[in-house]
């Protein structure tokens, strides 16, 4: 069994326009509590060795003292600040880091994803060192139609062929700063999924593994009401 290093990079700097809070949606409380705590806790509780978390620029400490310092996140060792863009948070994240002689391995997550366990991050950090790149995933449930220029189905892949992305999305830290280096000098900036960087700039294919459907990003405000049913039968206080 190899020597292993793993961080979790927790991305809490995106705007959250879509929301319509007026606020970062990952402060906004949800059930008691602020949105980014549940992933953070998820993460306190698995196998994971350290958590960085990437805030959004101006409220580091902010976020280290009503969130970190607040809720108790020991295995939280520093809070940066990200970029305008998520793939520019996710290379400050990995910059963040510190170099080690172990095999050092990622894993990217999403703080609006709060329904994270703490079994699937375990599970991730286990295929992580088996494929070296893997993703949360699951397949949709939905037909989806490729069109062409003018509207019309032009493809119809199989259901069971198309899967949701979701995270962590999890690689190898010397990996990660290489093929975000060369994506940024590249001036590529279509690219949606971090698991996509590794795939195009560093030739390494990412596994799917099975995710659940309740790995949910909350964007939206009807995801809030959701949100909140999911974890009433979490907590086991369902009226």
């Amino acid at each position: 069994m190899s020597q292993k290093r793993t961080t979790a990079i927790v991305l809490a700097a995106g705007k959250g326009s879509r929301m319509g809070a007026g606020q970062n949606k990952v402060y906004l409380d949800l059930h008691g509590k602020p949105v980014m705590t549940y992933a953070l806790e998820a993460y306190e509780k698995s196998q994971i060795d350290e958590i960085i978390v990437v805030a959004s620029p101006g409220d580091e400490a902010f976020v280290e003292k009503e969130m970190v310092q607040k809720y108790g996140f020991s295995k939280v060792k520093k809070v940066v600040a990200g970029g305008r863009e998520r793939f520019e948070s996710v290379y400050f994240g990995l910059l963040a880091c510190e170099e080690t002689k172990e095999e050092h391995y990622i894993l990217v997550h999403d703080s609006a994803r709060v329904f994270i366990r703490p079994e699937q991050i375990n599970e991730c950090i286990d295929a992580v060192e088996k494929y070296k790149a893997c993703t949360m995933a699951v397949p949709t449930k939905d037909t989806i139609r490729i069109i062409d220029a003018e509207g019309y189905p032009a493809l119809t892949p199989r259901r069971s062929d198309v899967w949701q992305m979701q995270t962590p999305q999890c690689f190898m830290l010397s990996e990660g700063i290489a093929a975000f280096q060369a994506m940024m000098e590249s001036g590529d900036s279509d690219i949606t999924d971090d698991v996509m960087v590794l795939e195009r700039y560093g030739n390494r294919r990412s596994k799917m593994i099975m995710g659940s459907y309740e790995n949910m990003k909350l964007t939206t405000p009807e995801d809030m009401i959701v949100g909140e049913m999911i974890l009433k039968r979490y907590l086991g206080d369902e009226e």
